[in-house]
């Protein structure tokens, strides 16, 4: 099987598995014709109908196929009329590039190509191969010439993913149809899950680079699922005799936000992968593999996902973040920090290159001290270890510095860490690795830090346009270019010198504060 069904078709082939109960080969193509004809607006249901074949009059040629069938079971004959079909399409048009895509007009030729009574019964109303092989040829761009196939000029081939031959193993044969439903209905869940994830990280979260990771997963899916006999899966598919679709518990019908919905279905869809990476190893090794693969990248997925909300949620209202050092004595660092905090700054990270580790341990417990009960949150730059003993509320790391993941393992999955990021690329691979928030820059000329160059305004236009866990912009930032920061879409500043220098850190600190809120 090297084929898929497009919607129309597959919609064609689910009202033919209503009729199902009609046992005999020919009964079983006669109901695909009829799903054909169901399907009004289709290529194949034109072709029928200019050709005068009618509902009707397929229900006087083969009497089973009436009202009172719908909702029966579906059984072995209507799986194996379908397969019989599809083989006679593929063998016609051997020459196209795998997977095939077909459509109702392909359905038609196969069933006019299977030689059975049904194929008879239309040939009497003028439908023949022939003209529907060529129809086929010119649309797609494959006319033969002397019995050999060309493409006709701009043809671009197929960009659908690879597709291997599938073979059911023995030990499954037999039930055969139970297993291409479960296969069925666990692809079904996984794609919409993961649908209902990009929405949310999409839409609410308003997040580009986690709406582009929930995209490519859904493309990974797509990848693995065309190991599937996807015109089987069609076929055997029984919503109205599914025993599942009728049970139901109140609490899957109640979700109390946004995020709520989002987990339950990412949820879901793990649970989905995990059927499909154990029912498909009786299909297809290629698709156990890619499933497992996918069910352990919607893990990473989920912590992310947690990780920005997290983010979020604890740094809701930070706007002004101030980096400090361990200042001339204890007692000094002391007093900014009480002033600081009575200004209203939202953090404070403690960064001083120079203090030997005791002091700058003795200078973190006390900024601990002092934030205790506040609303001031106390940041460590660098040393993840000092962090921990001093209790921070996280660390902040520079690209030569610790990862993300070192950190977290040396302070904890409660803490914050906080990454500097110098471009876009940046940016991106922070919040991927799973920072609650990053410094972006050098905005500007720095009086406490020099640099080999600056990353100006448009890398925080970059920033505000795609990352949405707390940017901080950084470098420079003072009350003079403040509204230079603010135009480009950033509303959150890291800040030294322009307060810890000024003549009045308080005051200095307050008047941040009021333009930032």
């Amino acid at each position: 099987m090297r084929s898929t069904l497009t919607p129309a078709a597959e919609r064609a082939t689910t009202d033919a598995g209503h009729f199902g109960s009609v046992g005999d080969a020919a009964g079983a193509t006669a109901a695909l014709v009829l799903g054909l004809l169901h399907e009004t607006e289709c290529r194949a249901a034109e072709i029928l109908a200019a050709a005068g074949v009618t509902e009707e009059l397929m229900r006087a040629r083969w009497p089973a196929l009436t009202e009172s069938a719908l909702g029966a079971s579906f059984g072995n004959a209507p799986v194996e009329g379908l397969r019989r079909v599809v083989r006679a399409v593929e063998e016609m048009l051997d020459d196209f590039p795998p997977p095939l895509s077909l459509g109702t007009e392909h359905l038609l030729l196969g069933v006019l190509a299977n030689g059975d009574a049904v194929a008879d019964w239309l040939a009497g109303y003028g439908l023949r191969v022939e003209p529907l092989v060529e129809e086929i040829r010119q649309r797609e761009g494959r006319v033969l010439v002397n019995d050999e196939p060309i493409e006709v000029e701009g043809e671009t081939g197929c960009t659908s993913p690879p597709v291997a031959a599938v073979e059911i193993l023995p030990a499954a044969a037999t039930e055969e149809g139970v297993l291409l439903r479960i296969l069925d209905a666990s692809a079904n869940r996984a794609r919409e899950g993961l649908r209902v994830v990009e929405d949310y990280v999409r839409f609410a979260l308003d997040d580009a680079a986690l709406a582009r990771e929930c995209k490519r997963l859904r493309h990974e899916l797509a990848v693995a699922l065309a190991y599937l006999p996807a015109a089987l899966l069609a076929a055997t598919r029984d919503t109205v005799g599914d025993v599942g679709t009728t049970i139901s518990t109140a609490s899957e019908m109640r979700r109390s936000n946004l995020a709520h919905v989002a987990l339950a279905s990412l949820k879901r869809a793990q649970e989905a992968l995990r059927s499909l990476e154990e029912y498909g190893k009786l299909v297809s090794g290629e698709l156990a593999a890619g499933c497992e693969r996918l069910r352990y990248a919607s893990y990473t997925l989920e912590k992310r996902i947690a990780l920005v909300e997290d983010s979020r949620a604890r740094l809701a209202t930070a706007r002004l973040y101030v980096l400090i050092d361990g200042g001339p004595s204890i007692a000094d660092f002391e007093r900014l920090t009480r002033e600081l905090i009575d200004a209203g700054v939202d953090v404070l990270q403690l960064r001083d290159k120079g203090l030997a580790d005791r002091e700058l341990l003795a200078r973190g417990r006390l900024l601990r001290r002092v934030t205790a009960g506040t609303q001031t949150l106390f940041v460590m730059n660098d040393r993840a270890d000092l962090a921990r003993l001093a209790e921070a509320d996280g660390v902040h790391v520079g690209q030569e510095e610790l990862s993300v993941r070192e950190v977290r393992r040396l302070v904890g999955a409660g803490s914050l860490v906080g990454v500097s990021t110098h471009s876009i690329e940046q940016a991106r691979e922070a919040v991927f690795a799973g920072a609650n928030y990053i410094g972006v820059g050098p905005t500007f000329a720095s009086g406490t830090k020099s640099f080999s160059r600056f990353t100006g305004v448009e890398l925080l236009r970059q920033v505000a346009a795609e990352i949405r866990v707390p940017a901080f912009a950084i470098g420079g930032v003072s009350l003079e270019n403040l509204d230079e920061v603010l135009a480009a879409g950033l509303e959150r500043v890291a800040v030294s010198g322009a307060i810890v220098r000024s003549s009045d850190p308080g005051a200095s600190a307050r008047e941040f504060r009021r333009r930032l809120t």
